[in-house]
């Protein structure tokens, strides 16, 4: 199931791993860590293992949550704005 989130940043940029958090896709900084370096992450359409990069308004990230644990099904893209 995909779960679409549009989030708005009041800054000039937010931490691929504070997105995560930010947009309650995950309840812990670890735990985005794990995402990210297990290639569950698309930046812009590519895999990214860059927890610190930089998601400005118009980019947008996908978690596929599966990637982690089969019994999750959902696909979280967000739409940073």
């Amino acid at each position: 199931m995909n779960i679409e989130r549009k989030v708005k940043i009041t800054t000039d940029f937010i931490k691929l791993d504070q997105l995560l958090k930010f947009a309650d896709v995950v309840d812990s900084g670890g735990m985005a860590k794990i995402l990210i370096a297990e290639s569950a992450v698309t930046f812009n359409g590519e895999v990214m293992t860059m927890r610190g990069k930089k998601v400005r308004p118009g980019d947008v990230v996908t978690v596929d949550l599966s990637v982690v644990d089969s019994n999750y099904e959902e696909v979280y893209i967000i739409h940073v704005q």
